[in-house]
């Protein structure tokens, strides 16, 4: 009896730390880049939570995006852009018709489309970060790694437009810390 609890514990272990391996990023990049994704994503969900459901409809400009719909932009767009470019995989938009969600819907959509890319973070290797890929609007070549920070510069401008938003609003936007 103590055998088989001793080897039922060694097999837990071995499958926590497993686990646990498999959750941490492979490649000295990706361990550094982590945290800044984090961050990035912390941010942007304070923004979109700053915004009371009532205006989410909200727009500057009669051209403008909504607030929702430059949330569902940065939602949709983050999967979208690491796989294009961090992955090397060939998709199309199909973009959510932020109109019709509700801010709750819109969060957890953002909280899909960042979580998509952290686990990229945490299981790409080196060799794919190495590889080079042409950057759709500008024509550059960067390597997959750099990718990573197009698609949060691209998230970045998107919710520094949010951000606008809520001071159009009289909403102070959550504080950047990093």
């Amino acid at each position: 009896m103590k055998k088989l609890l001793f080897t039922v514990l060694i097999c837990l272990i071995t499958a926590a730390a497993t686990a646990q391996s498999a959750m941490e990023p492979q490649t000295a990049f990706t361990k550094m880049y982590l945290p800044v994704w984090l961050e990035a994503k912390a941010h942007c969900m304070e923004v979109a939570k700053a915004m009371p459901d009532s205006l989410y409809q909200y727009k500057p400009t009669a051209i403008s995006k909504t607030f929702g719909e430059q949330m569902v932009h940065i939602a949709y767009t983050i999967p979208l852009l690491t796989k294009r470019y961090v992955q090397g995989m060939e998709v199309k938009p199909e973009v959510p018709y932020a109109m019709t969600m509700s801010k709750e819907e819109i969060l957890m959509l953002l909280e899909e489309g960042f979580d998509y890319t952290v686990q990229v973070i945490r299981t790409i290797g080196q060799e794919q970060l190495d590889e080079t890929c042409i950057m759709y609007h500008s024509g550059n070549t960067v390597s997959r790694a750099f990718a990573l920070f197009y698609v949060q510069d691209h998230l970045t401008n998107h919710r520094a437009k949010a951000n606008l938003y809520l001071r159009m609003n009289q909403i102070e936007p959550p504080e950047y810390t990093w």
